[in-house]
């Protein structure tokens, strides 16, 4: 074994830094897989040469999670040739070469110090005979202002070439779930090299495979009795100054919040958008309970665009607004609106689940009606009818959200407002007033359901369509009283009353 030394000046005690840096662990494994996906880039000719045509990377990463817990990357890629060594082990050496995945000259010591005080790295630079070790030990590194550290050799074959990366006594250990989200991240970086064959990715033995979601086809909402169509476009455009977007978007044939949103691309590696962290932005995907957020989906890949020296984000500068506004108006173009189709889909619920929906809603409703129904029925079917007729404003009340709208009916204007309302003071489910016509002015109906009613807050509090559905039935409930009155209906506001109470008393808490 002979010994010779890599200089790693200036700038060491930056390593003591890095192990505080914002990481998540699937961008800190990435590191070293871009530095074996960059080598075998500049390296494929000669290996596949030497290999023949079908040669590909193969990069393994396999943690052990024991005391003390290691993790190590190991590939088949070029090697680090020895008069590479000075840039790859100096913090901050910029590469010559900045196209590809290896461009700021930190990725592998800043992951590498994130991960473990201690880690080396053994390679065998392609046609060479030798094989390498550095040994990095950041606290005597840093304590003892260590500029140039060993590097032993021994001897191996010239046709074996490859970089082994072993992180020990691990700072951040990935156990539980954190291993499966490890692989579905790794899968969707990387899914562009995967799939075009040039990457053989392995997490513990597994090869990480990207599946892809099926894309639905199905009529335009709009018009329904029209041809299937296959909701999925291209997307491209150009900002100029050397910035660019193409990829694709499409519509998921089913809806999963988890999985929806786009991947952003540079350089064929995902930045931003991998396993259940899609980009989502709101301009485009409307809030986290709307159909667009749990089925729009697809690739976009950026040119020119700068991105973070930790390759998890993009630095927009003043160009995020511009990219959505694009975007936006690509995606719900008229020869295929995704936008409108996503919100607007509905897909009608297989029988076998609509049946065990409606078994457990018959069940729980039957039993709720048998335990209260006798405690709560003698006091209101002994109340006496209800005489008066709603035709004052209703009393005003803190508003959550309000809407007036007109109709033209039997020849008369009428005025129709309905609100939803927060105000603790506010005990009925639902309250309203009719206020004759005159003349001068329209008729006017005030429709106003309670948010803080308990059957509200018991049934529909989060999801909008929740809301909305009870809101449709509260407003044809008091359009039913009134038609009912104007049809000499007497009392018709007893039934009003009992709802309020029956719902109050018996059905609020199930």
């Amino acid at each position: 074994m002979s010994t010779k030394k890599v200089d790693i000046r200036p700038g060491v005690s930056v390593l003591a830094v890095l192990r505080h840096l914002n990481y998540k662990p699937w961008y800190a494994l990435a590191e070293f897989v871009d530095n074996s996906v960059e080598s075998f880039a500049r390296n494929q000719n000669s290996l596949r040469a030497h290999h023949g045509e079908d040669f590909k990377l193969r990069v393994s990463i396999d943690i052990d999670t024991s005391v003390p817990a290691r993790i190590s990357i190991r590939d088949n890629a070029g090697g680090i040739a020895l008069e590479d060594f000075s840039r790859a082990f100096r913090p901050a050496a910029i590469p010559p070469d900045r196209s590809g995945l290896a461009e700021f000259g930190m990725g592998m010591k800043s992951a590498a110090c994130w991960f473990a005080p201690q880690w080396h790295v053994r390679t065998s630079a392609f046609g060479d005979n030798v094989v390498r070790t550095v040994n990095f030990e950041i606290a005597n590194i840093v304590n003892d202002e260590i500029e140039e550290l060993d590097i032993h050799e021994e001897g191996e074959d010239a046709g074996r070439h490859y970089t082994e990366i072993v992180l020990e006594n691990i700072f951040h250990v990935p156990v539980g779930r954190t291993l499966g989200k490890l692989k579905e991240h790794l899968t969707d970086i990387y899914r562009v090299f995967i799939r075009e064959g040039t990457l053989e990715l392995r997490f513990g033995g597994e090869v990480l495979t990207p599946s892809e979601p099926p894309i639905l086809s199905a009529p335009y909402f709009r018009e329904k009795e029209s041809p299937p169509r296959l909701w999925r476009k291209d997307v491209a455009f150009d900002f100029g100054d050397g910035l660019s977007v193409h990829g694709f978007a499409a519509l998921r044939e089913t809806a999963n919040t988890a999985k929806a949103g786009f991947a952003l691309f540079r350089r064929g590696r995902v930045i931003e958008g991998s396993g259940d962290e899609g980009y989502r932005p709101a301009q485009i995907f409307g809030s986290s309970n709307s159909y667009r957020y749990q089925r729009l989906f697809g690739e976009l890949h950026l040119d020119g665009f700068e991105v973070s020296h930790t390759k998890d984000g993009f630095r927009w500068d003043e160009n995020e607004q511009p990219f959505l506004e694009l975007l936006r108006e690509h995606l719900d173009s008229e020869d295929l609106p995704l936008l409108k189709q996503a919100e607007g889909y509905r897909v009608r619920v297989a029988r076998a689940q609509l049946a065990s929906t409606a078994t457990q809603a018959v069940n729980n409703t039957a039993r709720t009606m048998a335990e209260r129904l006798p405690a709560a029925l003698p006091p209101i079917s002994e109340a006496p009818p209800v005489e008066d007729i709603p035709d004052e404003e209703l009393p005003h009340a803190r508003t959550l959200a309000r809407k007036q709208f007109k109709v033209r009916f039997r020849d008369k204007d009428w005025d129709i407002n309905v609100e939803l309302t927060d105000d603790p003071a506010e005990s009925q489910w639902l309250v309203f007033s009719d206020v004759a016509a005159s003349t001068e002015q329209p008729r006017n109906l005030d429709i106003r359901v309670s948010m803080v009613h308990p059957f509200m807050v018991r049934f529909a509090q989060r999801d909008k369509e929740d809301v909305e559905a009870l809101l449709r039935v509260a407003a044809a409930l008091a359009l039913s009283e009134v038609l009912a009155r104007d049809s000499g209906v007497r009392k018709a506001g007893t039934i009003r009353r009992n709802l309020n109470d029956i719902i109050r008393d018996a059905f609020s808490d199930a």
